[in-house]
């Protein structure tokens, strides 16, 4: 019906055709080449930290890794973290921190996030404060370094020759980052109010910003894979540091998840607008919140429970205190015990009252991977393509 109403206006039906002739065109671009991404270079925070913050301070006890590794392994999660099945998805190898000198092989690229990372220099470091030294400006710089060194290390030869990316993988690489999260929070726990925090967002946003222009200036990065941050108002350690929020339907503190929608706002804004920059690069928004917040909405959905509980952890009806956290030890009634993990990690949504569980990622992931919460559209496996940037013309 819709057809033979077009067909009556010579004027509609040409534009029709033409749509139609388009879309086709677009789909066979992104039919035509999949992304052999040969290295990836990821910037973030915990979230996607594989043992940067554990190689430059106190690494995390057991029971981190139980369900994955057998053993801590750096991460913040009791197994893999979505960074891990990015890489295995083309497969290439766990990237290894780039703090780790021990063992580590950057073959197909490095990690230069850290646990507690912000974009925005922190006002408190490790030891003296809660925040990594390595913000995203120390993190650039480092992936600067990197490069430089590791074309210095190749053209000498010998045995660490080949545990050292190529230089033509700077430019054919995947560029992921995930974080922000903690620049929230910074805010937060500075006894910043909700409205002084949204005000903040704009400067952070900049400079990240500031960030990728320099990789793609600087190291001929051009594929970019983005995730926006999550529903922070859905995570213990937000419930017990601020027990008089609003809590939204689900039970998440909402002025918490309504900063980090901002947040996401601004964010992805900011990439609409490096796609206009540089229209040669691939610049990929990815919409992690919405996934991880339909953990908390509807766990039994899709195979969990008590998503708003830490598995690991003690307390009281979070399981979560910061008196003592997942593999620290507590006095109780007199007891030194450490402090231990649910039964089954596996049915779980939060690890420790801050991070996700290996299950919870590998859902995440899933998702993601399909384009399906991607702005544009568009897999995980075609991050590379730029002929999508005229959507937005």
């Amino acid at each position: 019906m819709k057809i033979r109403s077009i067909s009556k206006n010579p004027t509609s039906l040409f534009c029709f055709f033409v749509l139609i002739s388009s879309s086709l065109r677009l789909s066979s671009v992104f039919a035509s080449k999949t992304c052999d991404f040969p290295a990836i270079f990821n910037l973030g925070d915990s979230n996607s930290d594989t043992g940067g913050l554990a190689a430059a301070f106190t690494p995390p006890n057991s029971p981190y890794g139980r369900t994955y590794f057998h053993m801590p392994a750096g991460r913040f999660s009791d197994g893999r973290l979505i960074i891990d099945f990015i890489a295995g998805s083309f497969g290439l190898p766990y990237l290894n921190a780039y703090l780790d000198s021990l063992g580590t092989n950057f073959t197909h690229g490095a990690n230069f996030a850290t646990a507690s990372s912000t974009i925005r220099l922190p006002a408190q470091i490790i030891p003296n404060g809660g925040f990594s030294p390595f913000y995203l400006d120390v993190q650039f710089d480092q992936l600067t370094q990197f490069k430089s060194r590791s074309q210095m290390i190749r053209a000498k030869g010998g045995i660490f020759a080949n545990l050292m990316p190529r230089e033509e993988y700077f430019s054919k690489g995947l560029y992921t980052f995930d974080i922000g999260q903690n620049d929230l929070g910074a805010g937060f726990f500075a006894n910043m109010s909700v409205e002084e925090v949204n005000a903040s967002v704009p400067d952070i946003i900049n400079k990240f910003s500031a960030n990728i222009k320099n990789i793609y200036n600087n190291l001929g990065g051009r594929s970019f894979w983005i995730h926006n941050t999550g529903p922070i108002g859905c995570l213990p350690y937000i419930f017990v540091n601020f027990p008089s929020a609003i809590k939204d339907s689900v039970g998440c503190a909402k002025p918490y998840n309504d900063v980090a929608q901002n947040f996401n706002l601004n964010l992805k804004n900011a990439v609409l607008q490096l796609r206009k920059d540089f229209p040669s690069a691939a610049f990929t928004y990815v919409d992690v919140y919405s996934i991880k917040y339909s953990l908390f909405k509807e766990p039994n959905k899709y195979g969990f429970e008590l998503p708003l509980v830490a598995c690991c952890g003690y307390g009281e009806k979070y399981n979560f205190t910061g008196d003592a956290q997942c593999g620290q030890s507590v006095v109780l009634n007199g007891t030194k015990i450490t402090v231990g993990s649910c039964d089954n990690p596996s049915v779980r949504v939060n690890w420790d009252g801050i991070h996700y569980t290996e299950a919870a990622n590998k859902f995440i992931f899933d998702q993601i991977s399909t384009g399906a919460f991607s702005e544009p559209p568009i897999s995980l496996k075609m991050a590379c393509q730029t002929a999508y940037n005229y959507w937005t013309d």
